[in-house]
């Protein structure tokens, strides 16, 4: 009963460049097409549109308040749009004048707090969903399963007596059981410690990708999002911002919001002189940026620069590029935040054994071997 293992779904052509919007409808095992949700005069979610790709894993990722859990919600039926569609396998689950309930979705939710039943064991927990499965055949599904999330010595335990990493393989078991065209994951991690946290986010992917199932996660962990997805989709204000493949959304940002939202973005200010551009750390050629920003010539415009962009050094004063405001010790590495002399504030990474003071003057080096990102000037 089980689904064939298949290999990491492909990149859609289209999204996975990185471009701003989505891939257009078309056959992807779930499709949100021009997808809408109003609570009276507020927007939840407009005008959402993206394609997701038999067993991909693709991550909604966002600040608090962007959509990304009512889209979730819109998908397993939760909550009905009043605008656009949705289509998982093809059928079409919602949509003007259809609405096909949550329990005929072929579509399984991890829920945030794992959601299992107490009076039930692990086994009678994964077996829940499966009580019109022949006696032989359902057995066979659970043992399967409880091998999979490597719980079968824990089958016979109540879910107080597990571990929360061990009841979140249970919740995920209990979802693939039923064999689910989609598997949707609520912030599946934020309950758990940090350690157990990276623990258990490797392990479910594994897991998802050993089964094939089609998963779409949500959450506001950036690290999350990045280390674990085919492809992110970053949301701000109900809208979908950009997506694409974790690297490049985050080396090629499209909008000035997903480079702040991802990563501790700084921004230099520039002006495009002929072939190059002028910033307070020196001047750069044309090529080094990933866009053509030779079109603004004579214009200001911003360049991203991220901490490990950008490298500190100590200097005097009269040779300084500015001087260290803040330090923020991450145990491997500091990040140095450095006020500029034109007023611009970047940030640095250093080693752990860089050590700078507090308003120590410094020199500041753009060692990026990467194309910058930019912006026009706001």
């Amino acid at each position: 009963m089980s689904r064939n293992v298949r290999p990491n779904a492909r990149e859609d052509a289209a999204a996975g460049s990185g471009g701003a919007g989505a891939a257009e409808p078309g056959d992807g095992m779930l499709e949100l097409d021009g997808v809408t949700r109003s609570f009276g005069p507020e927007t939840a979610v407009e005008n959402f549109s993206l394609s997701v790709s038999e067993g991909e894993l693709l991550t909604l990722l966002g600040p608090s308040g962007c959509g990304k859990t009512t889209t979730l919600r819109l998908i397993a039926g939760l909550d009905e749009p009043t605008g656009g569609s949705v289509s998982v396998a093809g059928e079409v689950v919602a949509a003007d004048g259809a609405f096909v309930a949550p329990e005929d979705r072929d579509v399984g939710l991890v829920f945030q707090d794992f959601a299992l039943f107490p009076h039930l064991t692990v086994a009678e927990n994964v077996a829940f969903a499966l009580e019109d499965w022949p006696a032989e055949q359902r057995t066979a599904r659970v043992d399967e399963l409880l091998e999979l999330v490597e719980m079968t010595d824990h089958r016979g335990k109540s879910p107080s007596q597990l571990s929360g990493g061990q009841q979140q393989r249970v919740a995920l078991a209990r979802s693939l059981a039923p064999e689910p065209d989609i598997i949707l994951l609520d912030e599946p991690f934020s309950n758990l410690d940090v350690r157990l946290r990276v623990e258990m986010r490797e392990e479910v992917r594994d897991i998802l990708k050993r089964t094939g199932v089609t998963a779409v996660s949500v959450t506001h962990d950036q690290e999350e999002a990045l280390s674990i997805s085919d492809r992110v989709a970053i949301m701000n204000d109900g809208r979908l911002e950009q997506v694409g493949q974790p690297e490049v959304v985050f080396e090629n940002p499209r909008s000035r919001f997903v480079a702040s939202f991802l990563g501790r973005a700084s921004f230099l200010t520039g002006r495009v002189r002929g072939g190059t551009v002028e910033t307070e750390l020196g001047t750069l050629p044309t090529d080094r940026f990933n866009g053509p920003v030779e079109a603004y010539d004579g214009a200001e415009i911003d360049v991203l620069a991220r901490p490990d962009d950008l490298q500190a050094t100590p200097t005097t004063d009269a040779s300084a590029d500015g001087q260290v405001v803040h330090r923020q010790y991450n145990g491997p590495n500091f990040v140095y935040r450095v006020e500029l002399q034109g007023g611009d504030v970047v940030r640095c990474l250093h080693n752990h054994v860089e050590t700078f003071e507090h308003c120590q003057p410094v020199s500041v080096d753009i060692v990026a071997d990467h194309p910058l990102a930019w912006y026009p000037a706001e």
